[in-house]
């Protein structure tokens, strides 16, 4: 358990070094991206929202679910930079669509909101894209900001609008597979 906070404890720490959480670069959602090497192929368009999606890949997200396979567009974090910057300042996220964060190996830290507009639903999934849970998070401008932590291990997590997962029929258990 001391273990799990101490590792918790460094990667907000690493967060707020990073300039995730510094209220003076707000205004300008780039300023975390700038300073880490970005590895990003696609050229910039929007979310269908009339937004800048940054230039991120983009892929689909097919979900297994027992109704049936639900695909979700999604654009993919998948460096230290992208994913430190998420969807923090968007002010909507196409219905239909989320942001995959993928990592290179399994991990198990929590995730905050810290400068998130809008209302997200989380589903982490394993290294087998098993989804382990799911969990609901709140906007939060202001510190301190609650971290939405899975308490299990994970490779990938999508973010969609708040309740799309219930909406979707998507439950833990059920598989995500990217195409890109």
């Amino acid at each position: 358990m001391e273990r799990a906070a101490c590792l918790l404890a460094s990667v907000l720490l690493a967060l707020a070094a990073a300039g995730c959480g510094g209220d003076e670069d707000a205004a300008d959602p780039t300023t975390t991206a700038s300073t880490a090497e970005a590895t990003t192929t696609a050229p910039e368009t929007e979310t269908g929202d009339g937004e800048e999606t940054g230039g991120l890949d983009r892929g689909t997200v097919t979900i297994e679910t027992s109704g049936g396979p639900v695909r979700v567009p999604v654009e993919i974090a998948d460096s230290d930079a992208e994913r430190q910057l998420g969807l923090m300042n968007r002010e909507s996220l196409a219905e239909d669509a989320g942001m995959l964060f993928a990592f290179d190996e399994d991990v198990d830290f929590g995730f905050w909101m810290k400068n998130t507009l809008i209302p997200l639903s989380i589903a982490f999934a394993d290294a087998e894209g098993a989804i382990v849970r799911i969990l609901d998070m709140e906007p939060c401008e202001a510190d301190p900001c609650p971290v939405y932590d899975p308490d299990a291990t994970y490779r990938t997590a999508l973010e969609v609008n708040q309740g799309a997962f219930g909406d979707w029929g998507v439950a833990e258990g059920d598989r995500l597979v990217l195409d890109r």
